[in-house]
């Protein structure tokens, strides 16, 4: 039996608690299955962000006409389109594993772990060869989640795509239902509906991406209508092969009002060629064998920690999408720094959460931190909004980016509460939000500082400029050409 200073399970984020103790001169290792990276890199954000990417392309060109440009899309290699991007990020994770194979004292493992005590890991190799047993003085449990499959009537007698699987396809598929209206299912059927399948998405709340703000999901919702034929407040209650008459391939789903729906809507027949199935993630927890451990979890897998990220078994620690609290890699690396601090630097530092942004890659893109109204609204907070459209900014006007915004929450002292923003370059326009809630800052500190003329960043400043107590604004306002 191999003992180590560290274990890490996993290969995504929580390997760079490996590296980094490695560094420090511990014995570390590393136990996964599959490609380093974890799903972000081969089977998650970046693969599907370089389709988007494509779509985005093809958008382009669509729009051209408006910009007094004639041009046309004649042809899409989708094969050759998949082909690089698998190529591209399988390189990725091909390097990760040259690049821990060359790191001192890191120990790759490459096989399924499973707990036979608080601190024994089994591990069955992928090659078949006997299971090895290894100890760790510190274990972090950091093996992410896959996509869920919900209890569908007749989901078992047809074939189905995953988000996983849905990547990397040979082929467009000509008609395409997606189960699930959150961000994974939007942005799956914003790709394939600017490519050209007919897409229909069933999600069953009233509006697509639910959790976002009001005002983001009807925004994302209304423009996804553009590409799909989006069936909000259903929900697929059964499935099965198209017969004879529906042309006796794909499969035919049956989609019903939801508890979330209204009482307008009616159950329909939905036939395509395939089937995605986009109703969310669940931790990989259940094959861990953490009955034999002091570790808890939830009702649904998820493994519970406190606020240092530390277990219910002391000095077995955990982070990412197996305690389900943020599902981006961005908190998973923030996680990770955090459990590198508590580990290997005995910092005692607690997770805070208040400042951590997230982006949707639909068309508009979207981005947000903070708290929605709703929340709000929900915890009787007062709070003031500012709503400022992307024609309040020279190139926001330019872009013609009619239904893009900033939202900003604040307090009556200026404190930022929460910021969303719909339109082009969302996710980056954030940016300096999310760096003055992180430093504490005010509704004054984002309104402040000079905003480069006249690039897009320019909506954001006169959002904030609105809630401003300044006694004076340059705050650009275009609104008024944009009406005219």
């Amino acid at each position: 039996m191999e003992g180590y200073d560290i274990v890490v399970l996993g290969g995504g984020s929580g390997s760079q608690v490996a590296t980094a103790a490695a560094e420090r001169g511990l014995e570390a290792a590393v136990v996964e299955p599959g490609p380093l990276g974890g799903a972000c890199i081969t089977r998650g954000c970046v693969p599907s962000k370089a389709l988007i990417h494509r779509a985005d392309v093809i958008e382009d060109i669509r729009g051209a006409e408006a910009f007094g440009i004639d041009a046309g899309v004649h042809d899409v290699d989708y094969d050759g389109i998949t082909d690089a991007i698998h190529d591209t990020v399988y390189a990725k994770a091909d390097n990760q594993t040259s690049s821990m194979r060359e790191t001192a004292n890191v120990t790759r493992y490459r096989g399924e772990g499973r707990f036979v005590d608080d601190r024994t890991i089994a591990v069955a190799p992928d090659d078949g060869s006997g299971t090895a047993e290894i100890t760790g003085e510190t274990v972090v449990i950091a093996v992410g989640g896959r996509p869920m499959v919900p209890p569908v009537d007749g989901l078992e007698d047809v074939d189905f795509l995953t988000s996983d699987d849905a990547l990397f396809l040979d082929e467009r598929p000509d008609e395409l239902v997606i189960v699930g209206g959150g961000y994974i299912g939007a942005e799956l059927g914003y790709f394939f509906g600017a490519l050209g399948t007919d897409v229909s998405i069933v999600g069953r709340s009233e509006r697509l991406v639910p959790r976002e703000d009001d005002a983001v999901s009807a925004a994302v919702t209304d423009s996804l209508a553009d590409y799909c034929d989006v069936y909000t407040g259903s929900e697929a209650a059964e499935v099965e092969p198209a017969d004879e008459r529906q042309g006796g391939e794909g499969i035919v789903v049956t989609a019903e009002p939801s508890d979330d729906g209204n009482d307008g809507n009616e159950a329909v027949e939905l036939a395509a060629d395939d089937l995605l199935l986009a109703t969310g993630r669940r931790p990989n927890t259940d094959a861990l064998g953490l009955e034999a451990t002091g570790i808890e979890t939830d009702d649904e897998g998820y493994i519970e920690t406190d606020s240092r990220l530390e277990t219910a078994v002391d000095g077995v620690w955990a982070l990412g999408d197996v305690i389900g609290r943020q599902p981006y890699k961005h908190a998973a690396d923030y996680e990770a720094r955090l459990v590198m601090a508590n580990v290997l630097d005995d910092a005692d530092r607690t997770v805070d959460y208040g400042a951590m942004p997230h982006a949707i890659f639909t068309e508009p893109r979207v981005a947000s931190v903070g708290r929605t109204e709703g929340d709000l609204e929900d915890a009787s907070r007062e709070y003031e909004v500012a709503t400022v459209p992307y024609d309040a900014a020279p190139l926001g006007l330019i872009l013609e980016a009619d239904d893009g915004f900033v939202k900003v929450l604040a307090g009556p002292d200026g404190e930022i509460l929460g910021c969303h923003i719909v339109g082009p370059q969302a996710p980056t326009l954030l940016h300096e939000v999310v760096v003055a809630m992180d430093g504490g800052g005010t509704v004054d500190d984002v309104a402040g500082p000079v905003h480069v003329h006249p690039a897009l960043n320019e909506v954001v400043h006169a959002a904030f400029d609105e809630l401003s107590s300044r006694a004076y604004s340059t705050a650009p306002d275009w609104r008024d050409v944009g009406d005219g």
